[in-house]
């Protein structure tokens, strides 16, 4: 059993925090209050971390390790967990690649083990690469290729918007880097990325923290550490003026008006304002722009939009779905009205108030699941280096001004900061 001389508690908010021998960083939240427990997992790899003519690695990954391990079969780790009653998945964005369980309190030493024992003896041989690269190109065909609008939403505004290769290409890869991508490959980037030191774990719910800490200790503390990995910096400059381009969709109804404008990383001051925004703007019938261009002009059939889920430098986007009849220059018009208007006016108190309240309860409603306390403790360990911030956060945002909201739209909302991609039925 490894050392546990970098165990500490955080005070005033029950986390306990550890990191092994090996590099692995542990974060313990107890909450009785329901008899589950969350394991969640997160290797600090996404598609930032590849390189030309490799896209699509870390996304081909997360299918990967489903496909079995020294002790358990192909699909059996689904198996193990849902016959338990539980309930697991993984995901991956830009920044990260995640795996997570929630089982009954009685089974956290299930979950652990699955997860050690595919850290320590994932299964990558050609047969299962095969499988999982045809996987991943028909994924891509249905929710890509071959669905409306969809290619501008996972490539095509970030292909625009972005100069820097990490954030530019899309995490789901391209058909010609899958088709080109070797057994060797993979095995290079396995190897690299899906170690202990490379990985945040973190377990909430109802448990003994000690009996807790000696599983992992018990399964994680002696698996080897992998190499050092190096920062990636997306060193992505101002844009200074501009982009626009035309997308005839071959699946789209109807025409569409999308944009992007570059706001700061997540850990930007001005991100919470910009936050309060998207509430303003885009949360719901009464906000801004639903009340403009849905219900009053009738302009368009559908909006949504807000902040991109990237941690490095950002974007804020915006979808609008024409109504038969109508121009998408007067979608972007009622979109730049709305802006100046938040440059120019103060949000009343009132409006303010309403934000932070949909804000709040959005929050609260969130924490509530045992999952989604796992999944910020991991975000915020990885990413901030401060898993307490899962308590303290939300007073950021509430104490957001109307004056720093109109500081923020005048900073990063204006022309020459803008992305655009008019998007037309082909053949329309």
């Amino acid at each position: 059993m490894r050392s546990q001389n970098t165990q500490k508690k955080i005070p005033g908010n029950g986390i306990i925090r550890k990191k092994l021998d090996n590099g692995l960083d542990l974060v313990l939240l107890r909450d009785a209050a329901v008899p589950v427990v969350a394991v969640d997992i997160w290797y600090k790899v996404g598609s930032r971390n590849e390189v030309p003519g490799k896209s699509g690695f870390a996304h081909l990954f997360e299918h990967m390790m489903f496909e079995g391990s020294e002790n358990v079969g192909k699909a059996e780790h689904m198996k193990l967990i849902s016959d338990v009653g539980g309930t697991m998945n993984g995901s991956t964005s830009k920044d990260r690649t995640n795996y997570f369980e929630v089982v009954p309190a009685n089974q956290l030493r299930l979950a652990l083990w699955l997860e050690a024992d595919r850290m320590r003896s994932l299964k990558v041989t050609l047969e299962n690469f095969e499988n999982q690269r045809s996987t991943v190109k028909e994924e891509r065909r249905q929710r890509v290729d071959n669905a409306p609008y969809m290619r501008v939403f996972y490539e095509m505004l970030d292909e625009l918007a972005y100069q820097s290769w990490p954030y530019k290409h899309s995490v789901i890869g391209s058909m010609e880097d899958l088709d080109n991508a070797s057994l060797e490959n993979v095995i290079a980037f396995h190897d690299k990325y899906y170690k202990p030191n490379n990985a945040v774990l973190s377990i909430v719910g109802d448990f003994y923290p000690e009996v807790a800490l000696g599983m992992v200790a018990e399964y994680f503390g002696n698996i080897s550490s992998g190499p050092a990995i190096e920062a990636v910096t997306i060193n992505e400059p101002p844009q200074t003026a501009e982009k626009r381009t035309r997308w005839d969709d071959p699946f789209a109804p109807m025409p569409a008006y999308v944009c992007s404008y570059h706001i700061p990383a997540r850990n930007h001051p001005d991100f919470y304002p910009i936050e309060m925004i998207e509430k303003i703007l885009l949360d719901g019938e009464s906000s801004r722009l639903y009340h403009r261009l849905v219900e009053k002009e009738q302009l368009a059939l559908h909006i949504m939009g807000g902040v991109e889920s990237k941690f490095g430098p950002n974007t804020f986007i915006f979808f609008g779905q024409l109504r038969p009849g109508k121009k998408l220059e007067q979608i972007e018009s009622i979109l730049q009205d709305e802006l100046e208007r938040l440059k120019t006016e103060k949000v009343s108190e009132q409006e303010m108030e309403k934000a932070k309240t949909k804000f709040k309860a959005d929050f609260i409603s969130k924490m509530e699941k045992t999952y989604y306390r796992a999944d910020q403790l991991c975000f915020y360990t990885a990413f901030f280096d401060q898993p307490e911030l899962l308590h303290s956060e939300l007073e950021r945002y509430l104490k957001v001004t109307p004056e720093m909201v109109q500081e923020a739209a005048r900073r990063y909302f204006n022309q020459k900061n803008r992305s655009v991609i008019e998007v037309y039925p082909a053949g329309g």
